[in-house]
């Protein structure tokens, strides 16, 4: 393609389309007007939701990635509106959600005299991204969009900051788009270990209580039909945590619900009972395990993860399998026997039947007064065919719509986890 001589903002308008975006969510402002002003020529190609905080922003680019899987984008201006979006940020790098949130920021020449609306964002931001980078040359924006969407997407998936400087804005350069697959240094999916997967097989073939807890890695990775065909060949219950709670429908017979202090009893149980525990796609949670010096103790831990610095982070395992589930499930569903574990899963019904009779029933069927959460999010759900995307906010409404609401669609709850935000849930949705 010939190269075409363009304003930095314009080549950040094509960059953009180049990766394929549609939609981004943002505010104007002062140092990111010459951005706004390249967007209004595109504006048949990308769809700019206007937002009323920039916080919303960052919010609506987090719920847009998590049900379609693709990168959320924003475009907010220098400084407050910069410094807004922290929050949307640090959300999407606990919950692994790839956004890529583009700042305006003062011209090159002005950088750290204190300017107008001038925040270190880069520096801020450091600590709560998987990559934050200053554009300061119109060169160079080519490169660092390409750059942004291939780490915020790759790997475990998170938020990147492009910091972009007005006089880069309005800069010529000859443009030419650029596509990026990788970075040397940076390895976002390693290769699963076969003598671990081996280990591990030989575990899960030899375990009379094996538990599998699914975690939001299987979303992420779209591993759903893997997990499926792993714990149907091998007959092994599993339990969700909060974020992974659509990642098999709830009406399949090995799910048991949800994991940790707000979730279902069964699971909760059996994770002390069970002789060997599969975690897929999950980070070990302090909502999930509680004290930790207490928590599956009598069970062998496998843990299946695509980044090294969650293994042993929080629980010692046993045998680590590295790599993307979605190739790591598949791999292993290979090694392992058909198998059935029919009193093992028998013996949660007890503790369903338990749990229906003194909480679940007088929460969704009431006898009279006024109504319960759980009733209403059971009806909202019932109505909609179990189809419908749940978004919440945070807090014990939060809880209930975990518990009560039914999946039976693959990234259908959008909920701030990890960060627990108030105010997610509007935007989000």
């Amino acid at each position: 393609m010939a190269k075409e001589k363009i304003t930095g903002a314009e080549a950040m308008m094509r960059s953009l389309e180049y990766q394929g975006v549609k939609t981004l969510f943002g505010y104007p402002g002062g140092s990111i007007m010459p951005t706004f002003d390249a967007l209004y020529h595109h504006r048949d190609t990308l769809n700019h939701i206007l937002v009323r905080h920039e916080q919303g922003a960052a919010h609506a680019a987090q719920g847009f990635a998590r049900v379609s899987g693709e990168v959320g984008v924003c475009l907010v201006t220098s400084g407050p509106g910069a410094t807004n979006t922290i929050t949307g940020i640090a959300d999407a790098m606990i919950d692994s959600t790839p956004i890529v949130v583009i700042a305006g920021q003062v011209g090159a020449s002005f950088l750290g005299t204190d300017a107008f609306q001038e925040v270190d964002l880069v520096g801020v931001t450091q600590p709560i991204t998987k990559w934050s980078y200053q554009i300061r040359r119109a060169e160079d924006v080519a490169w660092a969009v390409a750059r942004a969407f291939y780490i915020a997407k790759s790997g475990r998936p998170g938020p990147v900051v492009l910091d972009f400087a007005k006089n880069a804005q309005v800069e010529m350069v000859d443009y030419e788009p650029m596509k990026l697959d990788f970075i040397r240094s940076y390895d976002p999916e390693p290769n699963p270990d076969k003598e671990s997967l081996q280990e591990a097989a030989e575990l899960i073939n030899n375990a009379q209580r094996p538990l599998v807890l699914v975690g939001q890695g299987v979303e992420l990775g779209n591993a759903q039909d893997e997990l499926r065909a792993f714990i149907e060949k091998a007959d092994m219950p599993c339990g969700c945590t909060l974020l992974g709670l659509s990642a098999i429908p709830t009406s399949h017979p090995l799910n048991k619900g949800m994991l940790g202090m707000h979730g279902n009893l069964g699971p909760n149980v059996k994770t002390n009972e069970c002789d060997v525990l599969i975690a897929v796609g999950m980070r070990f949670d302090d909502r999930v395990t509680g004290k930790l010096d207490t928590y599956a103790k009598q069970a062998k831990i496998i843990h299946l993860d695509i980044d090294h610095s969650e293994i042993d982070k929080n629980v010692k395992v046993d045998v680590p399998v590295l790599g993307n589930c979605k190739h790591t499930l598949a791999m292993l569903t290979q090694l392992i026997r058909e198998n059935k574990h029919s009193e093992w899963i028998d013996s949660f019904t007890e503790y369903e039947k338990t749990e229906y009779e003194h909480v679940i029933s007088k929460e969704i069927h009431p006898a009279g007064g006024a109504l319960n959460m759980g009733e209403v999010v059971r009806a909202v759900s019932e109505a909609s065919n179990n189809e419908a995307v749940l978004v919440t906010d945070v807090g014990q409404n939060q809880m209930m719509a975990a518990r009560y609401f039914k999946y039976s669609k693959n990234r259908s709850i959008v909920t701030s986890g990890g960060l627990g935000t108030m105010g997610f849930g509007l935007p989000a949705a």
